[in-house]
């Protein structure tokens, strides 16, 4: 089972333009949909799609619509409060895939909220194979947060994914230690780039920079890194070696999801206890489905190609692998 956290939900609303955003003009959409989002919850609706196991933890009173929309699209669900109102973040997707996004920022969250996800998160790492702490805090939440939950979480069966930014990340990786580190991190170039020193544009031109960067968090105690690199595909260090995948050829619509999508190929890829490359391909074609459907939608199985990635080792003694 794949549990995951969305500790700053999102009502995400998508604006679909059929041409271009005109700054101070009146525009017509040419469609607009909303879905209960956040990263956690994108990654638990590509599980359910794939008739994996999952279950979404995050905080709203349990009869909030947001609640009622993922039941009814066969998501589990565990409702925490006491909880506000769930935020709403807009997504603007021009014709060519151009996408804006305006995220809002829910209330604070008080110390009784953030005890009781803790709490739901460590009964349901009991029974699942992954656990993955996904986005941002909400305001009032420590910025070691996650480094704690990752802590605590380690003393559980469960593995640990983690797909944050900013200070969360940043203290996260400070505290990386042998023995008590989580078993993936899943960062994008910037933010890769934000911890060991490097330039993001570097990390997305040569994915050999990527790999020694990515690298560097392995020497630390993490078990497997996924860089995605948008349109330049993505990178995965582990200790059996470095590959790059390049994206197949795809129609952008929007890159929303596209990362979240990516963590769920790859642990997904772990389930069926795939090699480490053949992961990294079902991550990359995971995104790439994503980012060619509308908004937030997340790709089901049959929209999902890995044999049209191309797999190749960064190691200097392999060549490319498929």
């Amino acid at each position: 089972m794949i549990t995951t956290l969305t500790a700053h939900p999102s009502v995400d609303l998508t604006v679909t333009l059929a041409g271009r955003l005109d700054r101070g003009a009146v525009l017509r959409a040419d469609r607009a949909a909303a879905q209960a989002g956040g990263k956690g919850v994108n990654i638990s609706r590509a599980a359910a799609a794939a008739g994996v196991p999952t279950l979404a933890v995050f905080p709203a009173v349990a009869d909030d619509p947001f609640v009622h929309e993922l039941v009814a699209a066969g998501v589990p669900a565990e409702p925490v409060g006491p909880a506000g109102a769930i935020r709403t973040n807009i997504t603007i997707s021009e014709a060519d895939g151009t996408t804006t996004k305006v995220n809002s920022t829910a209330g604070p969250a008080a110390p009784e909220l953030l005890g009781a996800l803790e709490q739901a998160l460590l009964t349901a790492a009991a029974r699942a194979r992954w656990v993955v702490l996904a986005g941002s805090l909400p305001p009032g939440t420590p910025d070691d947060w996650y480094a704690d939950l990752a802590a605590g979480l380690g003393r559980t069966p469960a593995r640990i994914a983690v797909d944050t930014s900013d200070e969360p990340l940043r203290i996260l990786v400070d505290r990386l230690a042998p023995g008590t580190a989580p078993h993936l991190l899943k960062p994008n170039a910037e933010e890769l780039a934000s911890l060991t020193g490097h330039a993001g544009a570097d990390l997305e031109d040569d994915p050999a920079v990527a790999a020694r960067a990515a690298r560097e968090l392995l020497d630390r105690g993490v078990d497997a890194v996924l860089v995605t690199l948008g349109g330049a595909g993505a990178v995965l260090a582990t200790a059996a070696g470095t590959w790059h995948a390049s994206t197949p050829p795809t129609t952008v619509v929007s890159t929303v999801g596209a990362g979240d999508s990516s963590l769920f190929g790859y642990l997904l890829g772990d389930l069926r206890q795939l090699a480490p490359e053949q992961r990294l391909a079902l991550a990359v074609a995971y995104g790439s489905a994503a980012a060619g459907l509308p908004g937030t939608t997340i790709p089901t199985p049959s929209q999902v190609h890995p044999e049209l990635v191309s797999v190749r080792s960064l190691d200097p003694t392999e060549g490319a692998l498929r």
